[in-house]
């Protein structure tokens, strides 16, 4: 039995004893405990009820191509390129760098989980299985780079919508590319270009949606995170949901991007924006600098209100703080 298989077999969040989950995978009971322990060490809280054998604290969805394709409304399904899910991959924008030269248009790529999760500025994305949903996009455009500015504010606007389709509130998007509620960070956007500046191009639009966390888990994210379960009050919305919401508001999202660009996303922008009026503080390459947000404006570029007049900053390497 792999961790996959037991995974499966724990789902349903009741005790399923040691022995019985030998005899069905046809193994021992060591082999058992060695998959219980590859699942913990990726992040899964498997529970020991002694001799009753082992469960996990909550039930889970194995996400299923099945059930995210039977999700998703007509339209979509017309639209979207390939769709793959994969147990574990080194990460689903990896995968898509990987086959960028033949897929089509729309393509997306779902992972139970991550061996090298990344976010911004490479920083590491935990990825247990289970737990949460991790997905990349691939989206080409005629237009050059020029033309793409704001991109990662407006798939902001679009987990938005997300979350509205699933009933999620209380959440925010900071510039320029976090989703936070109150409690921390809800989930991560990383977007990579490549192609031509002023030609054909393409962006690999990575986003990981914390759906349900473990103690151990905020422990080691280094920051304040919180997930869709703490916001509907202790129940979890359905994986197979979720990621079937987030690729058709994609789909709908970055065809509207396309048409559009980044204008056609900023008065919804300005509604869930949680750095306007705030105080802030800015550092980066250009130095420091104080000021109030003033918003957005149409290219995506932070607004901020400083008392020599409004700066307006474009570059993503800038770190953003409340003052």
């Amino acid at each position: 039995m792999q961790a996959q298989e037991l995974l499966v077999a724990l789902a349903g969040g009741n005790t399923v004893s040691g022995a019985l989950l030998a005899e069905r995978a046809g193994v021992t009971r060591a082999a058992i405990w060695k998959q219980i322990e590859a699942l913990r060490a990726r992040g899964v809280p498997v529970e020991s009820r002694g001799t009753a054998g082992y469960c996990l604290p909550w039930p889970v969805q194995v996400l299923g191509l099945q059930e995210i394709r039977a999700a998703l409304p007509a339209h979509v399904r017309k639209d979207l390129g390939a769709l793959e899910l994969h147990w574990e991959i080194d990460s689903t924008s990896n995968e898509i760098q990987r086959r960028l030269g033949t897929w089509p248009d729309l393509s997306m790529v779902l992972a139970e989980t991550q061996s090298a999760g990344r976010g911004r500025r490479g920083r590491a994305w935990l990825s247990p299985p289970g737990l949460n949903v991790y997905l990349s996009c691939l989206k080409r455009f005629d237009a050059g780079f020029a033309a793409l500015s704001g991109l990662s504010l407006a798939v902001g606007v679009i987990v938005m919508r997300t979350l509205a389709a699933l009933g999620i509130q209380g959440a925010g998007l900071k510039w320029p590319n976090d989703v936070l509620s109150d409690a921390g960070k809800l989930a991560g956007i990383l977007v990579e270009l490549s192609g031509e500046y002023q030609g054909p191009c393409a962006a690999i639009v990575g986003v990981g949606v914390n759906v349900r966390l473990t103690a151990a888990l905020r422990e080691q994210a280094g920051q304040p995170i919180n997930d869709l379960a703490n916001l509907a009050h202790g129940e979890a919305p359905d994986r197979n949901q979720v990621a079937a919401s987030l690729i058709a508001n994609l789909v709908e999202g970055l065809r509207q991007f396309e048409r559009d660009g980044f204008a056609g996303f900023v008065d919804e922008y300005a509604g869930h924006d949680l750095l306007r009026g705030k105080a802030l503080h800015l550092q980066g390459a250009l130095g420091e600098r104080d000021g109030v947000g003033a918003g957005v404006d149409a290219r995506g570029a932070l607004l901020l209100q400083t008392p020599t007049g409004v700066l307006s900053v474009d570059s993503a390497d800038v770190t953003v703080r409340r003052a």
